[in-house]
């Protein structure tokens, strides 16, 4: 007779039946230490990543996926789901015990552990009217996902009810069941219950474990014993967590405080911490992320505005009598910027990264980068420029630059870059910042990590420049205000002992690679032209010249008087700076200018005049047209479909403007502007105008 067929449901059991035999074995290896902290969270990354799947699956049966009648589907069902989230609990606890997280670039086999097992279970062939006579006993053995005692760290229990009289407060019952968060010295901890809300709740209203049982049975007690109980708890309690604290935050309380004798000033700060958690604070209890990873420093001084983008530094500085320029002259004999020396002008390339742990499971990769600045130990000093890194798949620890491609190097992958800064600090020094941009698959949140930082101090001890030669700089973990932070736990356990040991340390140390390195005469000339403190991608120099040759003319020539700041009409520097801050738009107008200059001759080539007509056609009947497309998606940073939908936007509207060019056989053509055929966003006058008194510092 032919096995009958298993419905969804019940294969969805027989994989939670072997997650769930799966994360026994682990938990006693954990408990045994017969494997290693790596390969033990490779097994739990897996595990996860499997409930995960399977639970998704469940939500999204029904019961006419059965193919034959199923007694008490829905109660079945949710059962099902209650296990699943059980087990996914108890690997998210178990990430906490395996810190420091990390994926590990050894495969393993989880599934051979209980092959035994499994070929029992294969052996079962009943239907799902058999299964409604299940036993009882087989139900409840299901269910009972326990975390074990070593791992409950982070699961505590209510003593007595709690009722949230503020905003950020979490209400709470007693023998209620709590994960912590977070824990703060003031002892005001971030807890997530049972049903996914979150807030904040004295400690000194929790008991570490979930002694649900132990806390019910003294509602037999009269009131006076129950008070003195919930002292005694209260009081065991903070001398378990005082320890904890203190790692965390450096420093704790003396005395517990109380909701009512708590300042208001407190709970300021509670709430301020309370609207800073995002999924990196949530990645990180988790165990997701590395111990050293950080929230991306410079992501946030990007986001807070324009001080340290490209787009600002590349606006005329005014002197201090904001009646003149400070750093935009023009040389009277040749028509031309005058050149600028700067007290630090280097050229380097960014080569490699090894060895740099990425976030575990639950987490989507978006983008791998480095932003880089100048620094000199206590704040940013130039722009914050940003280059993508490129990995292979077999080794995602090793980030790479500059790959080979056909074509122009898109400026966002280009690792050659320059800097130019006119501060006398003598700790001036390049700051990189390796970080990752991420997606939780659970939630849809985004996020910016910091993955650690290195620092190249631009001189040496006697003050001199450094030499133009490769270096490997350490990458340290934490934020550069913090010291001695390793990016990963496990890279500094132990002391490695003899040459042997101390050479496999070293290699496992992460680093970064860069070269310092010297220019032809003509870029060394361009590079001079350019503001006095700008960090930017070596292959767009001759564009950043040209546009400051344009605005110093529109400023310094042909202004009326230098008291005048009417506003000017010139849409090229009105909209020039944008493109630094759109990589994509800048490429495309690095694609335009090369294939005007292979049309010129030698002689044009060196005219100057000649090459800033050409250059303001060529920007005009390209990137500007771009600019205020309707049809051009909006930039948005690490979001790959954005990314592809802006590329192929741009490839084929500029092959399209070739083509109109080499139609009406010369560039610059205004007939595109007149068409009816494409769509243009309404006008507005800045577009076509520069405003001095609002864009210069």
């Amino acid at each position: 007779m032919a096995p009958k067929r298993k419905g969804p449901l019940q294969l969805v059991q027989r994989e939670a039946d072997d997650i769930k035999r799966q994360l026994d074995a682990l938990v006693k290896d954990v408990q045994s230490e017969r494997r290693s902290t790596e390969e033990a969270f490779q097994r739990c990354q897996e595990l996860h990543i499997t409930a995960e799947k399977t639970l998704r699956t469940l939500k999204k049966l029904t019961k006419a996926d059965e193919p034959a009648p199923v007694g008490s589907y829905d109660q079945r069902k949710e059962e099902e789901e209650k296990r699943l989230k059980s087990i996914l609990e108890c690997l998210n606890t178990l990430f906490m015990q395996l810190s420091p997280p990390g994926p590990s670039t050894s495969a393993g086999d989880t599934s051979k552990e209980d092959s035994d097992s499994d070929d029992d279970e294969d052996g079962e062939e009943d239907d799902y009217d058999d299964d409604n006579d299940m036993d009882n006993e087989d139900e409840d053995e299901k269910q009972a996902v326990k975390v074990p005692s070593y791992l409950e760290r982070h699961i505590y229990t209510a003593l007595s009810d709690f009722k949230a009289e503020q905003e950020g407060d979490l209400s709470v019952q007693r023998g209620e069941t709590l994960r912590i968060i977070r824990k703060t010295a003031d002892g005001w901890w971030l807890a997530q219950d049972t049903k996914g809300n979150r807030g904040v709740v004295p400690k000194t209203y929790l008991k570490i474990g979930s002694g649900v049982n132990s806390v019910d049975d003294d509602d037999d007690d009269d009131s006076g014993g129950d008070e003195e109980d919930d002292e005694k708890r209260v009081g065991d309690n903070e001398a378990e967590e005082s320890e904890e604290v203190e790692e965390q935050d450096g420093e704790e309380g003396s005395e517990s405080q109380d909701k009512e004798s708590a300042p208001a000033s407190n709970w300021s700060s509670v709430r301020k911490a309370l609207s800073e958690i995002d999924a990196t604070d949530v990645l990180s209890v988790m165990g997701a992320i590395p111990s050293g990873f950080r929230p991306s420093t410079l992501n946030k001084l990007l986001m807070e505005g324009v001080k340290y983008r490209g787009s600002y530094y590349l606006q005329p500085e005014l002197s201090q009598s904001q009646l003149s320029f400070k750093d935009l002259f023009l040389d009277p004999d040749t028509g031309r910027v005058r050149a600028r020396q700067v007290k630090t002008c280097v050229c380097f390339t960014l080569w490699s990264c090894k060895m740099i742990p990425t976030p575990g499971v639950g987490v989507q990769v978006l983008s791998r980068h480095i932003r880089l600045c100048a620094y000199d130990g206590n704040e940013v000093l130039s722009n914050i420029h940003t280059v993508r890194a490129t990995y292979n798949p077999k080794n995602p620890k090793t980030w790479s630059f500059s790959p080979r491609v056909t074509g122009i190097l898109p400026t966002l992958l280009d690792g050659d870059c320059f800097l130019r800064c006119n501060s006398v600090s003598p700790d001036l020094g390049i700051l990189f910042e390796l970080g990752v941009s991420f997606i939780r698959n659970s939630t849809g949140e985004r996020g910016d990590l910091s993955c650690g930082w290195a620092f190249l101090k631009l001189t040496d001890d006697t003050g001199n420049p450094l030499p133009n030669r490769t270096y490997e700089l350490p990458v340290n973990g934490g934020t550069p205000a913090e010291k001695d932070i390793s990016v990963e736990a496990s890279v500094t356990r132990g002391s490695p002992g003899g040459v042997f040991q101390q050479m496999l340390h070293a290699r496992r140390q992460p680093k970064l690679i860069i070269k310092l390195k010297s220019v032809n005469h003509r870029s060394r000339t361009q590079l001079s032209l350019l503001p006095e403190t700008l960090l930017h991608s070596l292959s767009c120099v001759h564009l950043l010249a040209l546009h400051r040759q344009l605005l110093a003319d529109t400023l310094v020539m042909e202004r009326p008087t230098v008291q005048n700041a009417d506003l000017i009409c010139s849409p090229v520097l009105s909209t020039f700076p944008e493109l630094l801050d759109q990589p994509d738009l800048l490429d495309a107008l690095r694609s335009s200018w090369l294939g005007a200059e292979t049309e010129m001759s030698r002689a044009q080539k060196r005219d100057l005049s000649y090459l800033k007509q050409e250059f303001v056609k060529v920007y005009m009947s390209s990137v500007y047209y771009l600019l205020h497309s309707p049809s051009l998606p909006c930039h948005h940073w690490a979001d790959p479909s954005s990314e592809e939908q802006r590329a192929r936007f741009i490839y084929a509207t500029v092959d399209m403007l070739k083509h109109n060019q080499h139609t009406s056989g010369h560039s610059g053509s205004p007939e595109v502007f007149v068409d009816p055929t494409p769509q243009h966003l309404a006008f507005d006058v800045t577009e076509l105008t520069f405003d001095l008194l609002s864009t210069a510092r």
